[in-house]
């Protein structure tokens, strides 16, 4: 892994790429834990706070520094988190997820990879990976950030799956998968969503 100097230019163009995109909404740099610290640090990184407001309806969390530890390929990536609420713990799992993107091991992650959370999202929810995808939810303004010192981004979405959609995924691809989630108008920050998979579920044409 190739590690670019965290310097606090690009770390502050990157936040005023969020802010940017969500004009209208409070915005605010807030604390989170790595629960016993085992899954490792991100040098610098931030998570943005941002409320409901006209780019969005609901609560989202956003990673700020991730994309300042790019893999050989020097693919920077940051990722957005939506939610149903306002709660620290949506800021703790944005940073266990930059921590297993370019923490000590890195997972280097990308659209259609998926992250293990090892407990529910939210308690009692079915949902306990996060699949990467585009940010259907906000688009291209907030996926692409080119800043004027050279560094590009792009802003991923985090999507709560359950354990069943991710073998569905594996067998059949991300797109059957994602075709299974329109069919059912899923609602993204339902914690307590049912799965799109069943036993006898098979990809539509």
């Amino acid at each position: 892994m190739t590690t670019q100097a965290v310097d606090a230019e690009t770390m502050d163009g990157l936040e005023e790429h969020v802010r940017d995109f969500f004009t209208g909404h409070s915005v605010a740099r807030t604390g989170y834990a790595l629960g016993d610290g085992s899954r490792g640090s991100v040098a610098a990184l931030r998570i943005l706070e941002i409320s409901p407001g006209p780019a969005a309806g609901g609560w989202a969390y956003a990673t700020v520094g991730a994309s300042l530890h790019a893999d050989q390929r020097g693919n920077g990536r940051e990722f957005v988190l939506t939610a149903p609420v306002r709660d620290p713990r949506f800021a703790d799992l944005s940073a266990m997820v930059a921590s297993y993107h370019c923490g000590p091991k890195p997972h280097h992650l990308d659209t259609g990879h998926s992250v293990p959370i090892g407990e529910p999202w939210v308690p009692g929810s079915a949902c306990d990976h996060f699949l990467v995808s585009l940010p259907y939810l906000h688009g291209p303004a907030l996926e692409h950030c080119a800043l004027s010192n050279g560094h590009h981004a792009r802003f991923l979405w985090l999507l709560p799956v359950t354990s069943s959609e991710i073998a569905f995924r594996r067998t059949y691809g991300t797109e059957a998968l994602e075709r299974l989630f329109d069919e059912a108008a899923i609602d993204p920050t339902d914690p307590h969503r049912a799965s799109v998979v069943r036993p006898d579920t098979t990809p539509t044409v």
